[in-house]
Order: structure tokens, then sequence, then C-alpha cells
């Protein structure tokens, strides 16, 4: 069987049809991804549009952690050298963002506390949310942090398995968290 320009495209094989694939005539272009720290009034409308999509998509009211008021502050906590706030681009295209803010009222000393870890949908199943918690890790060794805690919940099991292979461990509640669920996880840099 030929494809365009006869080129073969598909073979048969035993009754069944097997598709070759020529790297060299059909080139996979790949996306180009880009971490920046918002720092412009867009940049910071996005940052809050993509932090809102986040919230909506837990389905439960953050206004425990003074949700309303992290988003009017941007980057507030977040700003550096103790914080640190990023925007995943693909393509120019917000993606994802992950955020990073210092944690002086636990018991964990020197801690950081990694924040809103989240891919948007289409942009799921290509390790951006890894990065960009590897991205965090890194910011957070570079601000001097000891370790660095987070919180999660039940259903989000993909991201439960992301911390476990990042070195997170189980540790007892650092803060009241009403969710049932909640899960409290801590690594060491």
């Amino acid at each position: 069987m030929a494809g365009r320009g006869g080129r073969p495209a598909a073979a048969a094989n035993h009754g069944k049809l097997v598709f070759r694939f020529l790297p060299a005539a059909y080139p996979v272009q790949r996306p180009n991804i880009q971490f920046i720290t918002p720092d412009t009034p867009e940049q910071l409308a996005a940052t809050r549009l993509i932090f809102r999509e986040y919230a909506e998509q837990l389905g439960i009211d953050l206004c425990f952690q003074n949700f309303e008021a992290e988003l009017a502050e941007l980057p507030g906590e977040y700003d550096e050298p103790e914080g640190t706030l990023l925007l995943a681009l693909v393509d120019g295209e917000v993606a994802g963002c992950c955020a990073l803010r210092a944690l002086d009222s636990v018991d964990y000393p020197n801690a950081g506390e990694m924040k809103r870890l989240y891919v948007r949908n289409a942009f799921r199943r290509f390790g951006l949310g890894r990065q960009l918690a590897e991205a965090i890790l890194e910011a957070a060794r570079v601000a001097g942090y000891s370790s660095v805690l987070l919180d999660t919940l039940d259903d989000m099991e993909s991201a439960r398995a992301l911390y476990a292979e990042l070195g997170f461990t189980e540790i007892p509640p650092y803060y009241h968290n009403p969710i049932a669920g909640a899960h409290y996880l801590k690594v060491d840099l």
C-alpha cells in the first residue's frame, strides 16, 4: 500500500494493518515549553485566572486558606526571595502553575510550602506537572530551605503518585485543613 508520493504508509501483516511512519517524512513538532515568573499586570491576571480554574476543579471552597486575599495580593507570599511563582507556557499559552512560599509557623524549621500545582486538562500527560514540581523544589533549594511541605487530597491520585516519586512522605498535619481526606507531605532537600 502506498501513501502520498508513493511512500509506504501501511502494509498488510498476517491479516493486520501495520502502519510504518517515516520520521524524516513526518517530523514531530515539539511544543515550546517555557516557565516564567509572572510580573506584568497581564501575567498576574493570567495567574489569577489559572489559580481560580485550579480552585474550581478542586470542587471545594478554599476560604479557609484566605484564597481571595491570596489572589488580590499576587505575587504576595510567593514573591522572591523567599517564594516563587511559576506559570508554564506551552507554545505561548498558559498551561500550568505552581508556587512556593515560606512556612514560619510550623514545627519544621526552615521549611517552604509548595502550593497550587495545576496543569490544564489539554496539557496533561506531557510531564508538565513533574517539571513544575521539580522547578519549585529547585527554587526551594536556591532559597535555602531544608524541606518543602504540601497538602493534597485523597482524590488527587496522580498528584500523590508524583509527590511519592519526588520523595515526599506523609507527615502529621502542619495546619488545620477542614477538608476530609487531606494528606500532609514533606520532602527533605
